[in-house]
């Protein structure tokens, strides 16, 4: 069976910021106060969350929090990650991105000229950009951080006639 989960000892220096922090007007500290002085009582976590009208889980996470880290659980902590995202494409990998987007598909023998997302993350595999196959989403992004937004390719009317230009610049002009 296993042990309930309660508050450790209070110290001399953590009761009265505990009773403070009752009378705090961040909603947050004071919960985080009532959590810790119920558990030291001897309540059960789920007396203490039926008492308060939470979850047994913020009873739970506040105890682990406060034996923890002593006074400073009870203030709300930093949302910022504790970690950087990882991204698939470093700045040199970004910039070879950027390079082979100026390039035609047809380059890597592929029938069209036209990139989409999916095949510019099948090419950025095969030439080595990436050591894995990324999905489109994370080339789009990569895109994105770069500052270049992704659209769809317009389609122009072009003629295989080898005089198309010399007969096409006299009508445009």
């Amino acid at each position: 069976m296993k042990h309930p989960i309660v508050v450790r000892p209070l110290t001399t220096e953590e009761a009265p910021g505990v009773e403070a922090g009752l009378h705090s007007a961040d909603a947050f500290v004071l919960r985080r106060c009532q959590v810790v002085r119920s558990s030291a009582a001897g309540e059960s976590v789920m007396t203490i969350a039926r008492g308060l009208g939470c979850d047994a889980q913020t009873v739970r996470n506040a105890i682990h929090a406060f034996n923890a880290r002593g006074l400073a659980a009870l203030p709300r902590g930093s949302s910022v990650p504790h970690t950087r995202p990882h991204t698939a494409f470093d700045a040199g990998q970004a910039a070879r991105l950027r390079d082979l987007l100026h390039r035609s598909p047809r380059d890597f023998d592929h029938p069209t000229s036209l990139w989409t997302l999916d095949r510019v993350a099948e090419v950025s595999f095969a030439q080595g950009v990436t050591r894995t196959r990324v999905s489109a989403e994370t080339i789009r992004a990569t895109l994105a951080r770069l500052g270049i937004r992704w659209q769809r390719a317009k389609q122009w009317i072009t003629s295989p006639d080898p005089a198309y230009a010399k007969k096409n610049a006299g009508v445009t002009a």
